[in-house]
């Protein structure tokens, strides 16, 4: 039995999509989610998800590790899936309890909002679950470079972006480290009412944000120990941008603009 992965942890491989440079990578993730909410049906949504699936077939990253992501989102898209259904006096509903009715328009609405939530979770989960956070960080900073002109500070943004992804993993496994030790000694976090469910959540949560806590601060003496500054860096392995990369790139701009322009 292998160990789990923390969701937003990057998995090695030598696959297609892991060789691909991670400023494609972030490109293509940007051409994707414009194609998300580009998309007017549920056509745009099919190519979308036809295109995530062909992805996720070539990184051979599980599809287990890449739905992980949906899990905290998974009450956002309830919401969204009753938020869109549910009526006042609807003429002609579903399902009706007393004034209230689940009108099938509406719920078609929300489960297309819900499916566009999903695409886009999974789309960012590969992004991250292919790509290492020093490449994804030497990306956002390769690409902001312009921005430097206007004295932004393209390296601590990048550093700062690097440093969150780091913390994704480490608070999950953290996170579930707590729920183990505070089940072992008898919490019990899916009974009673939301009050009681909510209180019983608070002795997992102030200890994970005092180590939150306590880890930025030493990250922060260490950096500071070592007269950090986020000038000058130098890198071992200096990207370049092969036929591959941009004939990935290219399709994805393609794909993107095909849909757009032929989708209705």
């Amino acid at each position: 039995m292998g160990v789990p992965v923390p969701f937003g942890q990057f998995i090695p491989g030598d696959s297609a999509v892991h060789r691909t440079d991670p400023r494609v990578k972030l490109a293509t993730v940007a051409l994707y989610a414009v194609l998300l909410f580009s998309a007017r049906g549920w056509a745009g949504l099919a190519i979308a998800a036809l295109a995530g699936a062909a992805t996720l077939g070539v990184s051979r990253v599980p599809v287990r590790l890449a739905l992980r992501g949906l899990r905290p989102v998974a009450l956002l898209l309830m919401l969204t899936l009753v938020a869109n259904g549910l009526r006042w006096r609807p003429e002609s509903a579903l399902l009706r309890l007393g004034p209230l009715g689940v009108d099938g328009v509406g719920l078609s609405t929300g489960a297309f909002f819900a499916s566009r939530m999903i695409l886009l979770v999974v789309g960012t989960s590969l992004l991250t679950l292919t790509t290492s956070p020093v490449g994804l960080t030497d990306a956002l900073s390769r690409l902001m470079r312009p921005l430097r002109a206007v004295r932004v500070p393209v390296d601590d943004v990048a550093m700062m972006f690097s440093i969150a992804l780091r913390f994704i993993p480490t608070t999950a496994e953290e996170a579930e480290k707590i729920i183990v030790a505070q089940t072992a000694r008898g919490a019990v976090f899916d009974e009673g009412g939301l009050v009681r469910r909510a209180r019983a959540w608070v002795p997992v949560l102030i200890p994970l944000f005092v180590n939150l806590f306590r880890r930025a601060d030493a990250l922060a003496i260490a950096m500071e120990s070592r007269c950090y500054t986020g000038v000058g860096r130098t890198r071992l392995h200096e990207p370049s941008m092969r036929v591959a990369d941009w004939v990935t790139l290219a399709a994805g701009v393609s794909l993107t603009l095909g849909a757009l322009v032929l989708l209705p």
